[in-house]
């Protein structure tokens, strides 16, 4: 009987853990709900999410690589002191620059024609591009495309807005 309290009172602690890690985890999204630049809801789209806090103490939660571009092309007198972003699977924030990502040409990803996502393990990564396409990259890397490819991104997304008004009959919500 006594072993079995004991049992029941681990596993209570460990479910207990999990949940405020998981609270934790994504205690970002109660703080910026929606990306500062394109109005995305940042929860929706919590597979591509990322956060940066700059050495000065601020941060910015986007809702993916491309605003995160935006952010650091705006605020290019600050530094970086970690850049995170969502592992694609588990939704949970990672260090960027030690993800696994995979960058695949041939679809859309959040905000862009690119798709651009972050592993946390590489094996997840390479079961990814084996199941669904792409191929393995670095953040720089993905980072250097997400630039590279943000005059076709930002007309992409231009079009979509405007075609979303024109059906609509003048009235678009900033997230797609």
């Amino acid at each position: 009987m006594k072993k079995q309290i004991i049992c029941g009172c681990l596993m209570m602690v460990f479910l207990s853990a999990g949940i405020l890690a998981f609270a934790h985890a994504h205690e970002d999204i109660s703080a910026t709900p929606s990306c500062k630049y394109c109005g995305m809801d940042r929860h929706a789209f919590a597979y591509s999410r990322m956060v940066i806090e700059y050495d000065d103490g601020t941060s910015v939660g986007v809702c993916s690589l491309h605003c995160a571009a935006i952010d650091l092309s705006l605020n290019i007198d600050k530094t970086p002191k970690i850049v995170w972003v969502a592992d694609y699977n588990t939704k949970n924030l990672i260090d960027a620059e030690k993800a696994a990502w995979v960058m695949d040409p041939a679809k859309p990803g959040v905000m862009t024609r690119t798709a651009k996502w972050a592993f946390a393990a590489n094996e997840d990564a390479v079961k990814f591009t084996k199941e669904i396409g792409g191929h393995l990259t670095t953040f720089e890397d993905s980072l250097k495309a997400s630039y590279e490819g943000m005059y076709a991104d930002l007309k992409m997304i231009r079009e979509k807005r405007q075609a979303m008004k024109t059906k609509s009959g003048g009235h678009v919500h900033k997230a797609q």
